[in-house]
């Protein structure tokens, strides 16, 4: 039910229940959860690329039939453990976090996909938080983290109607990176991963958890967390060191 592949230094997760619309099961939660914290542990792997199999869903949240046969399943909705709760399985990943979202990201799928560092569209990829709808509050952050990504009144359009947005509108609202063909889908993202790969580990690292870190706080906070932080690492950077990779940077320049 979930399969991962490492490629140097990129690793794909892929929920793997195309039958079920890759629905995230409790067993499937629990996986997810597995395979990330196992990747972040591995120092070979620098960035993660989560993605849905086939070209129907990235998911479509959880298991409304394993719920309805458990009189606890509900409680899922609510978990704060990373183990039963996916999206903070993937927050809690230091690493870099690409959504490839091949499909319909639905309610709690929809939660997954806005835990990703990074959304990159297919076409096919459409977004819809039904929770209103099925009569149930979110409780992975869907009330908070959308209205933060395109703001207050397109999130209610979206949250108080049930509707669907597809992949163009919704990275033209700034809710996706890209969109691109089905067929393209997995080489952008792993494009992108590759790129972010050839960065340091422990660079990916302390700049990925500044800037969501900061985020988290107003702007003068977050100022003051950048100094502090970057105060802390360019003590130890050398004026060589600088030089050395001034020279990389050029060089990729003109290959680009």
């Amino acid at each position: 039910m979930l399969k991962v592949e490492k490629n140097d230094a990129v690793a794909v997760v892929t929920l793997n229940r195309p039958e079920a619309m890759n629905a995230l099961s409790k067993a499937l939660r629990a996986e997810l959860h597995k395979a990330l914290s196992e990747l972040d542990r591995d120092t070979g792997v620098k960035v993660i690329v989560l993605t849905g199999a086939g070209e129907r869903a990235f998911t479509a949240g959880l298991d409304l039939k394993e719920l309805g046969g458990d009189p606890d399943g509900l409680r899922a909705a609510n978990a704060t453990e990373p183990s039963e709760n996916p999206a903070w399985a993937v927050i809690a990943c230091k690493k870099p976090v690409i959504g490839a979202i091949n499909g319909v990201a639905i309610t709690g799928g929809f939660e997954l996909a806005l835990a990703c560092d990074v959304l990159i569209c297919s076409t096919n990829a459409r977004f819809a938080d039904t929770h209103a709808r099925v009569g149930i509050t979110p409780g992975w952050g869907l009330s908070q983290k959308l209205s933060r990504v395109i703001g207050p009144y397109r999130a209610k359009e979206l949250s108080l109607s049930g509707n669907f947005l597809d992949a163009q509108t919704a990275c033209d609202w700034g809710l996706a990176n890209r969109v691109v063909a089905p067929e393209e889908l997995m080489p952008a993202a792993l494009k992108l991963a590759a790129d972010m790969a050839t960065i340091e580990l422990d660079m990916l690292l302390e700049y990925k958890a500044m800037i969501d870190d900061g985020y988290e706080l107003s702007m003068r906070e977050g100022l003051e967390l950048e100094q502090s932080r970057s105060s802390a690492h360019n003590r130890h950077v050398t004026p060589d060191m600088v030089e050395q990779r001034r020279q990389a940077v050029q060089a990729r320049g003109r290959t680009q």
